[in-house]
């Protein structure tokens, strides 16, 4: 595994996918998902230039960040969080790319000690495996959400179905930026909705040309 080479091959693809789009790169944030390695092979990714570590479960990501907190990070939970787990590992969070439910808004509003940056998961698809809220409810959630000051709501996270056509991709990812922009427009306290947490190694074009701004990247870091 050459990760420098992968790596670079990785953040060519993400600026020529922005190029596309008319957009620039220095607009998308790349996440290394590190799940899939240790703690050394995260470290040298950091050492060669990638700023952003994602995890999407809370044993590893506290793995990583005893490893790496001495390194200059930007930390994202990017997986479901068990409400119980909550307390051991919020406060370490830089982004939390996963709030699924109010039940969990109201934990982290009773545990953290600053303010978290959190995406709103949408399930778009309307896959019975993902987890999210239905876009449908989303506007009766926000009030009670405003209440929780601990949280800033940056935008909205979306994954799209893993056999999904080009076309189904463009569809859920517009969707989603469609709902972000409404959402924006209703400028509401704490809740900025300027980003969007949508594109992984299979789709991250797609979803770049469809505003993405957060692209969360794991197996093409680490092909052989």
């Amino acid at each position: 595994m050459d990760l420098a080479k992968n790596k670079n091959f990785v953040y060519e693809q993400v600026a020529a996918a922005a190029a596309k789009a008319e957009r620039q790169p220095s607009d998308i944030s790349i996440i290394a998902v590190t799940k899939y390695v240790n703690s050394q092979v995260a470290e040298q990714l950091v050492d060669l230039g990638v700023k952003h570590i994602g995890e999407n479960r809370v044993d590893k990501f506290l793995d990583k960040y005893q490893a790496l907190k001495d390194k200059d990070v930007t930390w994202h939970l990017i997986g479901t969080l068990q409400r119980r787990k909550v307390k051991d590992v919020i406060n370490l969070v830089d982004y939390f790319h996963a709030l699924d439910s109010l039940k969990l808004a109201a934990e982290i509003q009773k545990r953290a000690d600053h303010t978290i940056k959190c995406f709103l998961q949408v399930n778009i698809s309307g896959e019975e495996s993902k987890h999210g809220f239905n876009p449908t409810e989303v506007d009766s959630i926000l009030e009670e959400l405003a209440a929780f000051d601990k949280l800033e709501i940056v935008g909205l996270m979306t994954m799209a179905p893993i056999d999904a056509s080009d076309r189904e991709l463009d569809e859920i990812f517009k969707q989603t930026n469609d709902l972000r922009q409404r959402l924006k427009e209703r400028n509401i306290k704490n809740m900025p909705f300027d980003d969007l947490s949508m594109g992984m190694s299979r789709d991250f074009p797609m979803a770049i040309s469809n505003g993405s701004t957060f692209v969360r990247i794991g197996t093409s870091f680490f092909k052989e």
